[in-house]
């Protein structure tokens, strides 16, 4: 079996600890994590930390992936949210029953995209309204059909390790999280 595929796009202003964890961890999982640019060059963070992309956004548009993962951070969930390619990318991905996940603020990008409509989800205190989801608050990552969602940076290690669970297993998440020597 070929291992899944994942999209992780980066625009300006990302938060580093989600997308690092989230790209770090599917990487130890073995799933292939694809990392894009907004547009061409390096990518500033949110903490000012400055990172290079496997590729611009227009480039991995060509691919298919099995999951699409949106970091949160600011201004960066905003700059995903104005981009029509995202919004396209995410109808499509929803449309053809595969993945779509974001933590923090990027959750937003989800409602604004339609795809909250009716689902649980989570998300960075205040970033959604209770007319876009039905919010779920108190845990770190609420799982509805196809769509995963997150709070924030305190919570990316356990939204990365259900990511691999959904895409993997329990077995390999497990054997992915045995060595971060979490307890």
């Amino acid at each position: 079996m070929s291992q899944p595929s994942v999209l992780v796009p980066l625009a300006e202003g990302f938060e580093e600890l989600e997308a690092i964890t989230i790209i770090d961890l599917l990487r130890r999982a073995e799933i292939e994590v694809v990392v894009a640019g907004l547009k061409p060059g390096p990518v500033r963070a949110s903490r000012k930390t400055v990172h290079l992309a496997d590729m611009t956004l227009d480039e991995a548009l060509q691919r298919e992936y099995e999951m699409v993962v949106l970091p949160g951070g600011l201004p960066g969930a905003d700059h995903l949210n104005a981009d029509p390619r995202i919004h396209q990318l995410l109808k499509k991905m929803a449309a053809a029953g595969r993945y779509t996940a974001a933590i923090c603020a990027a959750p937003k990008v989800l409602a604004d995209a339609g795809l909250l409509e009716g689902r649980e989800a989570t998300c960075y205190p205040g970033v959604l309204q209770p007319s876009q989801a039905r919010l779920i608050e108190g845990v770190s990552v609420v799982t509805d059909g196809k769509v995963v969602t997150s709070r924030g940076p305190g919570t990316a290690m356990d939204f990365a390790l259900e990511l691999i669970a959904l895409l993997l297993g329990e077995e390999r998440r497990e054997q992915v999280e045995a060595p971060l020597v979490r307890q």
